[in-house]
């Protein structure tokens, strides 16, 4: 039964009686809110179905000198979507496809037309046009999506060549779509290793995003792009592979741009901090100097300044060597080790300085062996420096180190935590930069250096620091 808002139909007929007849028929469904109304010649009804002022129309085969199947052609060459069932006096199979080939809703014999038919005929119609009204604009809506993007999105078969490309495909690669569609995505990626990895995953049958290609354009252009594939299993052979393709080029030498901006700015830091903690040291060797080229019989004063000037040299001499063993590659020897082995040896070669200052640990293992590729000598270097750095936070008598290993889904955790005085929030993201300290007397590289040994490790490290509440170092290695 239809039911709802009212539906407007008209009977497009040049016989008064036949449009009775149809309307009767109509009246008689029960429950539905039909207006019926009549239409008597062929350019009346053009103009109606142009103006969409039906929801539905009944159309006779004859009207006067042009035909039901004329009518049916023209509304179909204006592309428009109203429902339109064509009506013959009697039934013809060849007149049923033709009506049905020029976009006909339906088909109906008068003869054989009764309510229920009407009611069932009508119901279709407005259901099949809603539907595929529905789908029109669904179509229209991704056809602009894929025509304006700004991304190269393509349809193509399963070896890649393409069957339809829009706008930014053709700006890509440097042909227009015409040219475009006698090729293969395969012969524009510039490197044999990347395209011998698309067509593995393509035999896969596995969807994937975001593959890093270099596509080679018609112009010798070397892009680097984001490869996005999906199946579409059940269409055509040659439109079974939907992909998206993203220029990701200027994001590349922009992000280039950023990182030797930051060498540089590095570098440059780096070579300030270097100066003034030389030159320090350098001054005193220069008043030391001058003060030995006055004659002087007081040896005491001469041993002393002689004092100065070595103490001064060893003083240089410690922090060139621990910048170039710093910036030295390292000779590493991974083999198989316990973390609880290597924390442990850690907090034995810093024991004199814990039982100095009187300090409780805290150790928190798991019950088996947690064990990871790792050069031990090196990687107890790291652990020791970082030991120390939290004794030395502390105060006498009154200092705890909780020193922990843990399990995480995707990582091994070490975990060194002190209650000792913290560190400003403005020190925090230069803390493992060479030569930076808020120590009195520290050269600002072991932190540094134990940075370099954990990152070495395929590891990571976190700090987190409250001043006067204390700090927590945190070192992930990959499971």
């Amino acid at each position: 039964m239809i039911k709802g808002n009212q539906v407007r139909i008209a009977v497009v007929d040049d016989d008064e009686d036949d449009f009775f007849i149809i309307s009767d028929y109509i009246k008689d469904i029960e429950g539905a809110n039909l207006v019926v109304e009549w239409i008597s010649n062929y350019q009346t009804a053009i103009e109606k179905i142009k103006a969409a002022a039906y929801h539905l129309y009944f159309v006779d085969y004859r009207l006067g000198n042009e035909t039901g199947l004329e009518l049916l052609q023209e509304v179909a060459a204006m592309q428009l979507d109203q429902p339109i069932v064509l009506l013959t006096g009697k039934g013809n199979k060849s007149i049923d496809i033709r009506a049905m080939q020029s976009g006909a809703t339906d088909y109906l014999v008068k003869s054989d037309l009764n309510a229920e038919k009407l009611e069932r005929c009508i119901r279709y119609s407005l259901d099949r046009a809603a539907s595929l009204r529905e789908l029109k604009e669904r179509e229209n809506k991704y056809r602009n999506l894929f025509k304006g993007s700004k991304d190269a999105v393509f349809i193509a078969d399963e070896n890649l060549f393409f069957s339809e490309c829009n706008q930014a495909a053709t700006a890509l690669f440097g042909l227009d779509n015409s040219e475009l569609l006698h090729h293969s995505l395969l012969e524009f990626i510039n490197e044999e290793s990347q395209k011998e990895g698309t067509i593995q995953l393509l035999r896969s049958g596995q969807e994937f995003s975001d593959l890093e290609i270099q596509i080679r354009t018609h112009n010798e252009e070397i892009k680097l792009c984001l490869l996005s594939v999906s199946f579409q299993k059940n269409s055509h052979p040659h439109h079974r592979i939907h992909g998206i393709i993203h220029d990701i080029t200027n994001i590349k030498k922009a992000e280039l741009a950023n990182v030797q901006a930051q060498k540089l700015a590095a570098n440059e830091r780096l070579i300030r901090i270097l100066a003034h903690e030389i030159r320090n040291p350098l001054n005193n060797i220069t008043l030391a100097v001058e003060q030995l080229q006055t004659p002087t019989e007081d040896t005491k004063k001469q041993k002393y300044l002689i004092d100065i000037v070595q103490r001064n040299s060893t003083r240089i001499n410690r922090i060139i060597t621990e910048l170039l063993d710093l910036t030295r590659p390292l000779e590493l020897k991974f083999e198989k080790h316990a973390l609880q082995e290597i924390l442990d040896e850690s907090l034995l070669l810093a024991s004199d300085r814990i039982n100095l200052q009187n300090i409780r640990v805290e150790k928190n293992y798991p019950d088996s062996p947690i064990e990871i590729d790792a050069d031990k000598s090196k990687l107890t270097i790291a652990f020791t420096n970082l030991v120390i750095n939290a004794i030395e936070a502390m105060e006498i008598d009154k200092g705890e180190l909780a020193v922990s290993i843990s399990a995480l889904p995707n990582a091994y955790s070490v975990s060194i935590r002190d209650n000792g005085k913290g560190i400003p929030e403005e020190y925090l993201p230069k803390l493992f930069e060479p030569f930076f300290t808020s120590k009195k007397n520290g050269t600002g590289l072991g932190l540094a250096a134990c940075y370099s040994i954990i990152e070495s490790h395929k590891g990571t490290i976190h700090v987190e620091s409250k001043v006067d509440r204390g700090s927590n170092f945190t070192v992930n290695f990959n499971r």
